[in-house]
């Protein structure tokens, strides 16, 4: 299994959000990049990101109970399920350019939540699969150390 699709099943855990989120598009789009024609390359790439993108900040907003995370994570979703094209995807996500911006202001989270954000950060900056691979390696290591029983205890 790749580490993007194990990122995907370590974020995605409850059986609501794994119906919900873990759509074929979602599952397979990383196989389908490794398979695509020229052509499709982009498209498939953003497929990628998209996903990678959703799974860390599902990981920010369960570190958390962040709602802008959530909000941004279902745009994310949303273009993930809808576009067939880049230009799509940049559409969809253009349209909630607000909830992108609104997504750092008013958070406070711990080291952990810091690093995910970091990763966010560096997957949408990413340029070539190699790099997405390597921030899902990195998302996967960290995500099997993370502790969401901590913000749990402090209520």
């Amino acid at each position: 299994m790749s580490p993007y699709e194990q990122l995907l099943h370590l974020a995605f855990t409850a059986p609501n959000d794994v119906k919900y989120y873990l759509t074929p598009a979602t599952l397979q789009a990383y196989d389908q990049l490794r398979a695509a024609p020229p052509a499709q390359l982009p498209f498939r790439f953003e497929q990628v990101r998209l996903g990678l993108a959703m799974s860390l900040l599902k990981l920010v907003s369960e570190l958390g109970d962040h709602d802008e995370s959530r909000q941004v994570l279902d745009v994310l979703h949303r273009a993930l399920s809808e576009a067939r094209t880049p230009e799509d995807i940049d559409r969809i996500v253009g349209r909630e350019a607000r909830l992108f911006d609104r997504l750092y202001e008013n958070l406070y989270v711990n080291e952990e939540g810091e690093e995910l954000l970091n990763l966010f950060g560096r997957t949408l900056d990413a340029d070539a699969p190699a790099l997405l691979e390597a921030v899902a390696q990195e998302a996967v290591d960290l995500a099997r150390t993370l502790d969401f029983s901590a913000d749990e205890n402090e209520d």
